[in-house]
């Protein structure tokens, strides 16, 4: 009677220790995802001190602003390209800059130009190209851009504006001085480049 008394303590103690485990995990499961969703929303805020007094300012999430930054760069890709001055150091200083910010299709598109003479005629005629941009559509699922913009020419004899429309698609990468915005635009090509204007200057 006295071994079944201790055989039935010794049971109970058991299943009270399997129960206490039980419990603690539980509770340490409850308190850690508890514990991580507090760290993730506090990463999201930040406070403002002002005049001592901590004012809690909430972080706006990368991905709302990341079409915007899509925009950005391909907008000043576009501009790094094509707006230009008769200076073959400054040339040189764009196409470095734009380098950065696309694939090979891009380095492929200057050779091309370079090798028809592009950016010899604008030493020779002293022009100065102007790009202003239109509109940027985006499709955010197949990463894929459209550009519209017009390209101003101004030469010593004339004034030409041209109607730009090229497309590509777009990247995420890491981050850097070259690529502040983390985008590479890549199989980047022109669909369209021809004159809506031309405006005969008088040379006196």
């Amino acid at each position: 009677m006295i071994i079944k008394n201790i055989e039935a303590k010794i049971r109970l103690a058991t299943w009270m220790v399997a129960g206490c485990i039980v419990i603690v995990i539980a509770v340490t499961l409850i308190v850690s995802s508890n514990a991580y969703r507090q760290v993730q929303d506090a990463r999201k805020s930040i406070y403002i001190l002002n005049n001592n007094v901590p004012l809690q300012a909430t972080q706006t999430d990368m991905q709302m602003n990341r079409p915007a930054e899509y925009r950005a760069d391909v907008d000043l890709f576009h501009s790094l390209f094509f707006s230009l001055t008769p200076d073959d150091k400054y040339i040189e200083y764009q196409m470095k800059k734009a380098m950065y910010l696309v694939d090979q299709s891009g380095a492929e598109e200057y050779n091309n130009l370079k090798e028809n003479g592009f950016f010899n005629s604008i030493l020779s005629s002293s022009s100065v190209l102007t790009l202003q941009t239109d509109s940027i559509s985006l499709d955010m699922p197949r990463h894929y851009f459209r550009y519209y913009g017009k390209l101003k020419i101004d030469r010593r004899s004339s004034t030409v504006v041209r109607s730009l429309v090229t497309e590509g698609y777009f990247k995420d990468i890491p981050r850097s001085d070259n690529n502040p915005h983390g985008v590479l635009i890549i199989n980047w090509k022109t669909l369209e480049n021809k004159d809506l204007d031309a405006i005969q200057k008088n040379n006196f």
